[in-house]
């Protein structure tokens, strides 16, 4: 049964990923906050870690003798997705209204697939170790770093055609650089709180 509800749900992340592109692709860039036109949605870090999750989804798909190896990469996955899922319900809802951060695409990325990967990750077996919680906030890291390399290499430019989407230097280098570590400690602390919550979860069971 657990096997069977992991398998859907991997296909219900696979299947609301494509939705949320799809819509992204055919959208106006004006279905909600936090959307742009086409490919530049790909600079996002909440469109990238949910076609992340969607990725990961595909591989456990395809994957039959080898699928345990895939919880590290479940792990960090859905750490990503619920750092993106926190954000929206926690500081940009209560900035800029929650319905205006769910709709169209934003949907799917900022709500479905952040719940259903988390679900899933629950119902996997193996042990999320310290370890993992560490590597989990690695793809986080490395979306900040190449962040700000592309500041640093191409300049911050001016609106509408910023490199700085995110308006973090805005308030200064220093604060900027402090955000990029905040989110860095986020992303880790909500893989622990994932790995804490998951094994109170279990032994539950």
């Amino acid at each position: 049964m657990r096997k069977k509800s992991i398998f859907i749900l991997n296909i219900l992340i696979v299947v609301c990923t494509l939705a949320g592109v799809v819509m992204m692709f055919l959208g106006t860039g004006k279905d909600g906050l936090l959307v742009t036109n086409g490919f530049e949605n790909l600079r996002y870090y909440t469109v990238l870690s949910n076609l992340f999750s969607g990725c990961v989804a595909v591989a456990y798909l395809l994957t039959r003798t080898k699928r345990k190896a895939l919880l590290l990469w479940k792990y960090m996955s859905s750490t990503c997705v619920a750092l993106t899922f926190l954000m929206i319900a926690l500081f940009f809802g209560p900035l800029y209204g929650w319905l205006n951060l769910y709709h169209g695409s934003n949907f799917m990325f900022h709500l479905v697939v952040p719940v259903l990967a988390v679900v899933e990750l629950f119902l996997m077996e193996g042990e999320l170790t310290f370890k993992m919680s560490v590597q989990s906030a690695i793809p986080t890291f490395l979306y900040g770093t190449g962040y700000f390399v592309n500041l640093l290499i191409n300049g911050i430019g001016q609106w509408p055609d910023t490199n700085d989407w995110y308006g973090f230097v805005n308030w200064g280098w220093g604060v900027a650089i402090g955000i990029f570590f905040g989110v860095i400690l986020s992303s880790w602390g909500i893989a622990c709180l994932l790995r804490w919550t998951r094994q109170k979860v279990t032994t539950r069971k």
